[in-house]
């Protein structure tokens, strides 16, 4: 039985590819490459060492961008949410800049940083700091006061308080937050990489369609981005399995 619950996936993805396959073969326009085509043209890609190189790319502004937000956005979430006076006063500011999209800073960043890695990882940074900091904020304030209540009475000082009940608390829930927004980078750079840089998945989906119409690897570069996306999504809930990193939830 779980053998065939796992052959599911398996059998569905390849109905959508012999569906793709019947759906271009019958169409003389041929708007869209077949799989084959398309994996044809990652095929050249790997032969002229081009794979290796945007992908390198790609995941290189995602880690500094994420990475960067992760380490100021957490703590200083964390900070906030454990002073109320500290939230009263940050939550306007944050209210004000959480729904600008971050590809409305790319003329800013190109202003700034110019066209390099430099206004990706920016624009990457922005799109995971307020996010993080509003997740890392929201799990603060969603502790149950019985947790620090319990801590207060042991006699815990505040620095035991933070150290062995509020980080424990928190991490569950900044686990999805680093998630989620994790996938929010991925996407990020891509956008950001048709616009503001000359490498990287992003770009290579632009020049393939602005060189010559190589439509096998336009798709293809998306089928690469969808892959890659799910290999860092399967990392990041692989996280949130482990047993130390699950001290707020209940186990039968």
């Amino acid at each position: 039985m779980n053998l065939r619950v796992q052959l599911r996936p398996v059998i569905f993805i390849a109905l959508l590819l012999a569906a793709w396959q019947i759906a271009v073969s019958r169409n003389p326009a041929h708007i869209l490459p077949t799989p084959f085509g398309v994996i044809a043209g990652i095929g050249d890609l790997l032969r002229h060492g081009l794979l290796f190189k945007y992908v390198v790319a790609s995941l290189f502004r995602v880690t500094w961008g994420f990475t960067l937000a992760a380490v100021l956005a957490v703590p200083l979430g964390l900070t906030v949410g454990w002073y109320r006076r500290a939230e009263m006063a940050v939550s306007p500011l944050l209210q004000i800049f959480r729904p600008i999209s971050p590809l409305a800073w790319i003329p800013l960043a190109i202003l700034w940083f110019g066209v390099g890695d430099s206004s990706s990882v920016f624009l990457i940074f922005l799109a995971c700091f307020f996010p993080l900091l509003l997740t890392a904020i929201n799990s603060v304030r969603n502790i149950p006061s019985v947790y620090i209540n319990a801590g207060r009475n042991f006699g815990l000082r505040r620095s035991e308080l933070i150290y062995r009940v509020l980080f424990p608390a928190v991490l569950p829930q900044l686990l999805i937050g680093l998630r989620i927004t994790l996938g929010v980078a991925w996407l990020v750079v891509v956008a950001a990489e048709m616009i503001a840089v000359d490498s990287g998945l992003g770009f290579l989906i632009v020049d393939a369609r602005n060189a010559g119409n190589r439509y096998d690897l336009v798709v293809g570069g998306m089928v690469i981005i969808g892959l890659i996306g799910l290999v860092l999504d399967t990392a990041m809930r692989s996280l949130e399995t482990v047993k130390s990193f699950r001290w707020a939830y209940s186990t039968d």
